[in-house]
């Protein structure tokens, strides 16, 4: 048994930049599933949303994100995520990241969909990396983080698991070191989950491959409450090119003047949104797909080619030397686009601290419903969620008493043998991209939903015996995560009788006067809980 003070399972914005403030008087474990660059926080091209500029505010940030979240927004946890804006990008700075400048050398500030104003602080168009390779370089050379890179959690430890009475607490995980096929034992007191989200659970998704939903997955097994996982963010803007694997076209480049058009060059937003292209993201995806659909297209264009080439070059660097590789000059040729999987808003019910519905566990970051996001996530404020949050939880790490930990049992692998045909997890995991793709994706009905459902409950019970049969490996843990998110999912649409932000169904086209949450509660059956704007999501979680 491997012992720390705190074990963080991600290594995105949320899971290092916890570990750095928690690293000066804690011994950290930082578990990542492949290396600490491979996250999604790494691929975010816009950046983080922050009042700097004189002519904004925090009332404008507040409203702008309360308007994209459709009313499902909880007012507590917007603004404590606004105010604190302005320190995390001065804590950025402080660690070495650099961002774009304006040749007078204040940061620049770029506009996004859904925003008032300029408010997007970045590093041109690679702002997550930035600000990830600045980060893990900290990380890797602080002597109090112990990074176990190539692990995946198997399970949470709870004192349920050990058959202990008492209040239920998590006191680790099972982690599986991949390298050996060894499962380890990890014990501390204080768990934080920062494993991003779950857009590989689609078959189109901008996400890399590690969001496979295992913390959301995990921390329901272990019986944590979830919220709002039917709202599943689509971004307008993935490349669309037969090699171009999960590419993103950021949201900037909408902000700064790109339009989007059909084939004939007809631009169409207008006719959907007086705000057209600046409309917040599930808009845009819809009409995407209403066009698509109405005209039968591969895709839609987005132009910048009126744009001054240098400014392309300037502001755009990496999406323009991307789309080269593939013959697209995006100084004289529309981008084919179409919208993909990107933002899981829903996830483990947290509060301010960033603590979950059990004791001793924390959810930072996309893993996290902390009501700040609603029914639509306001572009860049992914980022700066990830780091408000991570400073509150390590403060109330920091400030929590000693625990007596537990002597934790090793992983029981007696009863297992190894896996006969490992070609059934990939066939299986196609099937569940696929008909979650179909059934549960920008436009859904009932109907589809409950195809879905019946699909989840098939693939579930040849996974339950897989799992039971044989010894856990990679694919098989992601496999079981995933389809325990996809339930998650469809459940959460379903109980849903109304059409707010990114859930839009067919059979129920209109939005209720009343926001409510979706919260699903192990054991209880998923049910709308009233969502009044001043009142913590967590403090609404009973059964």
């Amino acid at each position: 048994m491997a012992d720390f003070d705190v074990l963080i399972i991600g290594s995105g914005l949320a899971g290092l930049s916890a570990a750095l403030r928690l690293a000066p008087t804690r011994r950290v474990a930082l578990v990542t599933k492949q290396e600490l660059l491979d996250g999604a926080s790494a691929w975010a091209q816009g950046g983080i949303a922050a009042v700097l500029d004189s002519t904004d505010s925090l009332e404008s940030h507040i409203r702008d994100t309360h308007v994209a979240g459709a009313g499902l927004c909880h007012d507590d946890a917007v603004r404590f995520v606004v105010e604190g804006g302005r320190t995390a990008v001065e804590w950025l700075i402080a660690q070495g990241v650099e961002f774009t400048r304006e040749d007078g050398g204040e940061v620049h500030l770029t506009r996004e969909g859904g925003h008032s104003h300029r408010r997007i602080v970045h590093a041109a168009d690679a702002t997550g990396r930035a600000v990830q390779k600045t980060l893990v370089g900290q990380v890797k050379s602080h002597p109090n983080i112990t990074v176990l890179q190539h692990h995946i959690a198997v399970d949470l430890i709870t004192n349920r698991k050990l058959g202990r009475g008492g209040e239920d607490r998590v006191w680790g995980a099972y982690v599986l070191d991949k390298d050996c096929g060894r499962v380890k034992t990890i014990a501390a007191p204080h768990t934080i989950l920062a494993t991003g989200g779950a857009g590989k659970v689609y078959l189109y998704t901008t996400n890399p491959d590690t969001a496979t939903g295992d913390g959301v997955a995990m921390g329901w097994r272990a019986g944590c409450a979830v919220a709002n996982m039917e709202f599943i963010q689509f971004h307008p803007t993935c490349l669309y090119h037969p090699h171009a694997k999960s590419f993103l076209i950021s949201e900037a480049v909408r902000g700064e003047g790109g339009i989007l058009r059909l084939p004939d060059g007809e631009r169409f937003m207008p006719r959907h949104d007086p705000r057209a292209e600046l409309a917040p993201r599930d808009v845009v995806a819809r009409a995407i797909d209403f066009e698509i659909k109405r005209l039968g297209l591969d895709c839609v264009y987005l132009d910048i080619t009126h744009l001054d080439a240098a400014f392309i070059h300037e502001h755009f660097p990496n999406i323009q030397e991307r789309c080269l590789e593939f013959g697209i000059d995006i100084t004289k040729q529309p981008i084919p686009v179409v919208p993909a999987a990107h933002y899981t808003c829903g996830g483990l019910v947290a509060d301010l601290h960033g603590r979950a519905t059990l004791p001793g566990l924390y959810a930072l970051g996309e893993v996290a419903s902390s009501g700040l996001h609603g029914a639509n996530r306001l572009a860049s404020n992914s980022l700066l969620e990830c780091l408000v949050f991570s400073e509150s939880a390590a403060k109330h790490i920091l400030a929590s008493g000693a625990s007596s930990m537990p002597r934790l049992p090793d992983w029981d692998e007696s009863r297992v043998t190894d896996a006969d045909e490992e070609v059934i997890i990939a066939h299986l995991w196609d099937e569940l991209r696929r008909f979650m793709w179909s059934y549960v994706g920008i436009v859904r009905t009932t109907k589809r939903l409950e195809r879905a459902r019946h699909r989840i409950a098939l693939l579930q019970g040849e996974i339950d015996e897989f799992y039971s049969s044989f010894r856990v490996s990679n694919d098989l843990l992601e496999l079981r995560n995933l389809v325990m998110t996809a339930e998650l999912i469809v459940r959460s649409a379903l109980a849903r009788k109304e059409s707010r932000g990114l859930h839009y169904s067919r059979d129920y086209p209109d939005t209720l006067a009343e926001p409510r949450d979706t919260v699903i509660i192990p054991g209880v059956a998923a049910a709308a809980r009233p969502s009044v704007r001043d009142t913590p999501l967590a403090a609404a979680v009973t059964p």
